[in-house]
């Protein structure tokens, strides 16, 4: 079984870094949305090739990758990056900045995917020299921005052997996080991302003169009576420690100032940490919308989109990669996450079937007190992180799975 040193291992890292910055700025210039990831793919499946990785793709409904390294023990330690990019215009005004209207690597995913190829290239090294202690599966995963690739890739068994290599039996994720510090790794045991549903609500009324309101059953009048009303459900059905969320996002009718419309359409999201609060949330909001809609001569139709579960990690795997990350880079670069946030994640599919950690890794430059956010047109992943995640990456693949 072939030993790697911290510093041999940084010094195979330093040795790729100028390609990997390279691969990127490419990728970044090259933005692809979800399950259209084609030449995203392509390029990962260019790389694992040079490295000489065994992979298979075409996966999670044709552009999700899976590459595999072998190892001494009989399950293979999961590492997942995700590829798609966002409809964004971008702003950056970098010189590697998108060249396809409309859509941007607003979520670093560039990032993740660069991060992930750079590990898989390291791991092929060290392989080369001697049998590796644990076999590695990487997960190149398409659609993760509402499109649920993640969950594709467990469907199409990617984590139990049927595609290639052993069983998986330990995973981990990492996203770009523009509020912590530069290279800080962060993560917390239990829920650390919440669950995310959506609806859409269409209001069904009797249109008319907008200066004969009592001949029309206005449905803009009781959508907004809905919007207030659901406003309640979290604070008065959900239990105060649990936490949950309703956010309505869209709300549009009408197409002339003098005409009561027939029709008045919302959409938006519940988020919870806790699936007894979800499922309240869901209960209480068909029973708001259909009761409110009647109570103004109107109906409703609900349609709820049952979304990401809740990213829910494993206790010892957190402490694996916190103590991971205090060995490598000391306790001044390693947070524990205090408390959950309510965005998601569908990293989070893979944690339902098997013991995850996914964590956090900052992008803050100590001379800055901020930089764009996630989602943002000005957002751009910072390079000078992709060596720490190769790292951890890495190490949590060489970790000895027989002390677990």
């Amino acid at each position: 079984m072939t030993t790697e040193t911290t510093a041999s291992l940084r010094k195979r890292i330093s040795s790729i870094m100028p390609q990997l910055i390279e691969f990127r700025h490419d990728l970044h210039t090259h933005p692809e949305l979800g399950y259209e990831e084609h030449r995203t793919s392509g390029e990962v499946c260019k790389a694992l090739t040079e490295a000489g990785v065994e992979f298979v793709d075409g996966l999670a409904g044709g552009t999700g990758v899976l590459g595999h390294l072998p190892g001494e023990t009989e399950q293979a330690v999961g590492l997942r990056a995700d590829m798609d990019a966002l409809p964004i215009l971008e702003q950056t005004g970098l010189d590697y900045a998108s060249v396809n209207e409309g859509v941007m690597h607003a979520c670093g995913h560039d990032g993740h995917t660069t991060i992930l190829v750079g590990t898989a290239r390291v791991l092929a090294q060290v392989a080369g020299e001697g049998t590796l202690p644990n076999p590695v599966t990487f997960l190149f995963q398409p659609a993760e921005e509402g499109g649920g690739g993640g969950k594709r890739m467990v469907e199409d068994g990617c984590l139990d052997g049927k595609v290639i290599g052993p069983s998986v039996s330990r995973m981990y994720g990492l996203h770009g996080w523009p509020i912590l510090p530069l290279n800080m790794i962060s993560t917390r045991p239990g829920p650390m991302l919440a669950a995310a549903d959506r609806f859409d609500i269409t209001v069904t009324g009797v249109g008319g003169h907008a200066a004969m309101p009592h001949a029309t059953r206005d449905p803009i009048v009781a959508s907004a009576a809905i919007v207030q009303a659901i406003q309640s459900i979290v604070s008065r059905n959900v239990d105060p420690v649990q936490g949950a969320v309703i956010s309505v996002t869209m709300f549009n009718a009408g197409s002339a100032f003098n005409i009561i419309p027939e029709t008045c359409t919302m959409a938006g999201t519940v988020r919870a940490l806790d699936d007894d609060a979800m499922s309240t949330v869901r209960m209480r909001l068909d029973q708001v919308v259909e009761t409110v809609a009647a109570a103004h001569g109107c109906k409703a139709n609900l349609e709820y989109h049952v979304g990401y579960p809740v990213t829910r990690n494993d206790p010892g795997e957190v402490d694996t990669v916190l103590e991971t990350a205090e060995s490598l880079f000391g306790e001044e670069q390693v947070q524990l996450l205090e408390a959950p946030g309510m965005g998601a994640e569908d990293f989070s599919y893979y944690c339902e079937h098997v013991p995850s950690c996914f964590f956090v890794l900052g992008l803050l430059p100590a001379d800055q007190d901020s930089i764009p956010l996630l989602h943002h047109p000005c957002f751009d992943f910072n390079d000078n992180v992709i060596a720490t995640g190769i790292e951890m990456f890495c190490t949590l693949a060489l970790n000895d799975l027989a002390r677990k």
